[in-house]
């Protein structure tokens, strides 16, 4: 970053005081301290002008352009209902759409989720309904997101009619390849006795009704 105050004291004619001890020098240190926390200032509000840089208030401001309010959800969650909320806002309510969306909100590539229509299930069909398939759980658990709150953004992302029967999220547990043997991997067996390793177990959501995000 430029040195304001040194480029200012170069620029002086030699027939001036050049020290920085000097009078002129520390009359040029009190302006070019406010003139670099003014462009400290502009800088931040450049950078809040990014989703995922804003914060506080700022956020808040970014979410009431796009109809989206906070309630009581911290900045890491605000930011990802604000992204859903701004794909939502052009979306057409295909699949691949709100694969779309979710992906853009988890911040996670679009091939880590699948959908399926409802009516396709071969045990219990249901028509006007959505199946979310493999869903990164850690994704959601890292943001501090519960299943509930990703179930109702996800049910507001479809089109008007249409639910959402079923979210299965995936973890990165397995079970051992060789029968009636222990198998140890630090990233998909069972955890050590400190819970620093370990694969991470997954779970289904199956919302009964369609539930208002209190959030919008």
């Amino acid at each position: 970053m430029l040195d304001l105050h040194s480029y200012l004291m170069e620029k002086l004619t030699d027939n001036y005081n050049k020290d920085p001890r000097g009078n002129i020098g520390k009359l040029f240190k009190i302006i070019t301290d406010e003139l670099m926390e003014i462009q400290s200032t502009f800088q931040k509000i450049n950078d809040w002008r990014d989703v995922d840089n804003a914060e506080g208030f700022g956020l808040d401001r970014i979410g009431f352009n796009v109809r989206q309010f906070r309630g009581m959800a911290p900045d890491e969650i605000y930011r990802v209902l604000i992204k859903s909320r701004i794909a939502r806002n052009r979306s057409d309510g295909s699949i691949n759409t709100i694969i779309r969306v979710l992906s853009m909100a988890l911040d996670t590539d679009p091939s880590e989720l699948k959908i399926v229509e409802g009516y396709t299930d071969p045990i219990e069909p249901e028509p006007a309904s959505i199946k979310v398939m493999e869903l990164p759980i850690k994704r959601i658990l890292d943001i501090g997101m519960t299943a509930e709150q990703f179930a109702r953004m996800a049910a507001k992302t479809t089109a008007a009619g249409v639910g959402v029967k079923e979210i299965q999220m995936y973890g990165t547990f397995q079970l051992s390849i060789m029968p009636a043997e222990l198998e140890v991997d630090p990233d998909t067996g069972l955890s050590d006795i400190n819970m620093q390793q370990g694969g991470e177990l997954g779970m289904i959501y199956q919302p009964v009704d369609d539930i208002e995000f209190p959030l919008d």
